[in-house]
C-alpha cells in the first residue's frame, strides 16, 4: 500500500527540521559505536570492579571477551502494581541470557512513582520531573562501559519515556523494552466511574468509594484503563521497541515468561551482530516517531504523550512539535474504544485483536511506514505476529486478521471517528491540546464566562458550595511545569462529568495535565506558554467570555487585544518550593522548557 501523502509530507518536514540536530546526534552515537563497549578496553582494575560480584563462570566469559555482557535496568519496585512483577525478571533474564551464550548484569535501577498514588497529592508536584530523573538514573546505569546490550524493564507514565530518553544517550547499543503486563479485569471502568461520581455528589461514604477502587486496583499488573502506563506500551511496540505482540499479556503467566525470556534471548543474539547491529539509534528515527504518534492517535492514547513524544524524539535529535500531532490526526482515524474512550479495558482490547490487529489495518491503509529497524528484524510487518505457546515453546504467528469485537476494535473502512483522538488549539490563549475521543460531539464547542482558579482544590472546594452549577469554562492556571511541575488535574474529572450530566456546559482550560485519563468533559489542557512564563491565561479575569472549539480548532478569550495587553501581570505567590521533596527541584522549574518542547531539563 502507498503511504498516504500527509504521512510522507510531515515525515519530510521533520526529518528537513531536524537535519542539523539528528545529525549531531548520529556522529555522537558513531563515534561511540566505533569504540563500542568492550571488557579489553578497561583497565584490570575496571574490569575487576565490573564482574567482582559475578559467579566464576560469568568472570572467565566477561574477561575473554566470549559472551556479550546484558545490561539490565529495571524500575522494579513492590508497592506499585505495574512494577511488582520486576522483581524476579532478572533472574530469569539471566538464566535465558546464558543458556542463549551472553551474560546478563543488573545493571542500575530507576525510580517509579505512581501518578495513581499522588493525584491530587503534593508529591504530584514531582511526577513529571520525574521521568528527566529516570533518563540521567538509566544514563548512569549504562555508563560502566561493561555493556554490549541493555533491557530495560519498565511500565508506567514517566518511567518508559525516561528511560528511552536516557537509553538515546548510549544509542549505538542495542535496546530492548520488557513489559510486565497489565492486571487481569476487576470491577468495570465504568462501574467505577460512577461510584466517583456519586462520591464526587456525596451520595455514597469514602468506604464505598474505597471498596470500589480496590475491585477495580486489585492485583499485580498495570491498571487495566487506557491511561498513559498502556499508551507507553503500545508506542514502544509502534516503534518497534517491544518484541511483538509482548504489551498486553498478564503478568504471571507462562506466556509473560517466555516473553521476557525471549527479550533476553534476542538481547544476545542482536548484541552478536556485526556490521549489522539494530542500535537503538538505528530503530529511533524519523519514521519510527511518525509510527509511534500514528498508534496514539489511532488508539486514542493519552495526552501526556504530546510531550512525552517530543522529549524521546528531541533525545534522538529529531525535533517535532504539535503541528505535527494537529497535521497527523486529521488522517488517522480513530480505531479503538477503550477506557476512558469506551467501556472496555485493555484486557478486552487485547482479546479483540489488540495492537496487532491495529498495526495491521493502518499499514494496510498506508499510515504506517512499514521499512523500519526494529527490535525483531527489518520491516514493521513483524508486528503482525503475535505470541503464542504450543508444548511450552513460544511461537509466534499471524495476529487476528479481523476484529474480533467491533465495538472495542474497528476498521479504517469503519472507524469510530475519521480524525485522531487528539487536537490542537490555536488562539489568543495559546496552543492547547485536547483529547476529544471521550468527548460527545454535544461537547465538543463551549462558550461561556470564565470561573479562573489556581488550584483544583480551589475548584473542588466550590464545587462542595454548589457554586458551580453554572455554564463555565473553568480556568485553573499556574499549573505548568515553571510554576509547580505540571501536575495531574484528574481529581476535576469526577466532579466537572457532575456538572456536565446535569445539563451545563462546561469545560476546562489549565497549563496543568489531564493525561491519559482525559475524560467526557471538554479539556484545553498543557496550555503554552504557561501563565507563569507570561502567558496570556495569567491575565484571564471571572466573567470573561472564552471559547473552546475543537471544530475550528479554536482556544480564545473573546476580550480586545488592548482591553488584555493593558491587564497586568498578576505575581504568581509560589507555595511549592517546600516540603515532599520539592525543595530538591528548585533547579528543574526554573529551567524546564516547555509543553510543546517535552517539559524537560535534559532535552530541548
Amino acid at each position: 500500500m502507498t503511504l498516504h501523502s500527509t504521512l510522507e509530507h510531515v515525515t519530510e518536514r521533520i526529518i528537513e527540521r531536524s537535519r542539523n540536530s539528528r545529525g549531531a546526534y548520529l556522529e555522537k552515537t558513531n563515534s561511540a559505536e566505533s569504540g563500542k563497549p568492550s571488557r579489553n578496553y578497561l583497565s584490570c582494575s575496571n574490569l575487576a570492579h565490573g564482574f567482582a560480584s559475578c559467579a566464576q563462570h560469568e568472570k572467565k566469559a566477561l574477561a575473554g571477551e566470549v559472551r556479550s555482557n546484558i545490561a539490565i535496568v529495571s524500575a522494579y519496585n513492590d508497592m506499585l502494581s505495574a512494577h511488582q512483577p520486576l522483581e524476579h525478571f532478572p533472574n530469569i533474564i539471566k538464566e535465558a541470557a546464558w543458556n542463549a551464550g551472553g551474560v546478563a548484569q543488573f545493571a542500575g535501577g530507576v525510580p517509579a512513582m505512581c501518578d495513581g498514588i499522588t493525584q491530587g497529592q503534593t508529591g504530584m508536584e514531582l511526577s513529571l520531573f520525574s521521568r528527566d530523573v529516570i533518563a540521567m538514573a538509566t544514563a548512569v546505569s549504562l555508563s560502566h562501559n561493561m555493556f554490549d546490550a541493555v533491557l530495560c524493564l519498565g511500565v508506567c507514565d514517566k518511567i518508559v519515556p525516561g528511560m528511552l530518553m536516557g537509553a538515546l544517550s548510549f544509542g549505538h547499543l542495542p535496546v530492548i523494552f520488557v513489559p510486565a503486563g497489565p492486571m487481569p479485569s476487576g470491577l468495570t471502568n465504568s462501574k467505577k466511574a460512577m461510584v466517583r461520581q456519586a462520591y464526587a455528589e456525596g451520595k455514597v461514604a469514602r468506604e464505598e468509594l474505597l471498596q470500589a477502587e480496590s475491585k477495580s486496583y486489585h492485583s499485580p499488573g498495570t491498571c487495566t484503563f487506557y491511561g498513559t502506563a498502556n499508551s507507553n506500551q503500545l508506542l514502544m511496540e509502534f516503534m518497534g521497541l517491544h518484541l511483538p505482540g509482548t504489551s498486553f499479556i498478564n503478568p504471571g503467566t507462562p506466556l509473560r515468561a517466555a516473553l521476557t525470556r525471549a527479550a533476553a534471548q534476542r538481547a544476545v543474539e542482536i548484541a552478536r551482530m556485526k556490521g549489522h547491529e539494530i542500535t537503538l539509534a538505528r530503530v529511533v528515527d524519523e519514521k519510527s516517531i511518525i509510527n509511534g504518534m500514528v498508534g496514539l492517535l489511532a488508539s486514542g492514547g493519552s495526552t501526556n504523550h504530546t510531550m512525552h513524544l517530543v522529549a524521546i524524539a528531541r533525545a534522538a535529535g529529531i525535533v517535532i512539535d504539535w503541528d505535527d500531532f494537529a497535521d497527523v490526526s486529521e488522517i488517522i482515524p480513530l480505531l479503538a474504544r477503550v477506557y476512558p474512550n469506551g467501556n472496555a479495558d485493555v484486557n478486552h482490547f487485547q482479546a479483540a485483536g489488540g495492537v496487532q490487529l491495529l498495526i495491521r489495518e493502518l499499514l494496510n491503509a498506508g499510515l504506517l511506514h512499514p521499512d523500519v529497524m526494529t527490535v525483531a528484524g527489518e520491516g514493521l510487518e513483524h508486528y503482525l505476529l503475535e505470541p503464542f505457546l504450543e508444548s511450552d515453546q513460544l511461537v509466534w504467528k499471524d495476529g487476528s486478521v479481523k476484529s474480533l469485537d467491533r465495538a472495542v476494535v474497528a476498521s479504517t473502512e469503519t472507524p469510530f471517528a475519521r480524525t485522531g483522538g487528539i487536537r490542537l488549539l490555536r488562539g489568543n490563549l495559546g496552543r492547547a491540546i485536547v483529547k476529544v475521543s471521550a468527548v460527545n460531539d454535544a461537547h465538543r464547542m463551549i462558550e461561556a464566562p470564565a470561573l479562573v482558579f489556581e488550584s483544583q482544590e480551589a475548584v473542588l472546594n466550590t464545587f462542595k458550595t454548589g457554586q458551580l452549577e453554572r455554564d463555565a469554562v473553568i480556568v485553573v492556571r499556574n499549573q505548568g511545569p515553571r510554576a509547580n511541575g505540571m501536575p495531574e488535574l484528574h481529581k476535576l474529572t469526577p466532579a466537572l462529568g457532575v456538572l456536565q450530566d446535569k445539563g451545563f456546559r462546561v469545560a476546562l482550560v489549565t497549563d496543568g495535565r489531564m493525561s491519559g485519563a482525559s475524560g467526557k468533559v471538554l479539556a484545553a489542557i498543557q496550555v503554552t506558554p504557561e501563565s507563569l512564563a507570561g502567558g496570556t491565561l495569567a491575565k484571564i479575569l471571572d466573567g470573561d467570555w472564552i471559547r473552546v472549539d475543537t471544530c475550528s480548532g479554536e482556544l480564545s478569550v473573546m476580550v480586545a487585544e488592548e482591553t488584555l495587553s493593558a491587564r497586568p501581570l498578576p505575581q504568581h505567590a509560589a507555595d511549592n518550593d517546600q516540603g515532599c521533596g520539592r525543595e530538591l527541584f528548585h533547579t528543574f522549574r526554573q529551567n524546564v522548557t516547555n509543553a510543546e518542547h517535552g517539559a524537560s531539563i535534559v532535552v530541548g
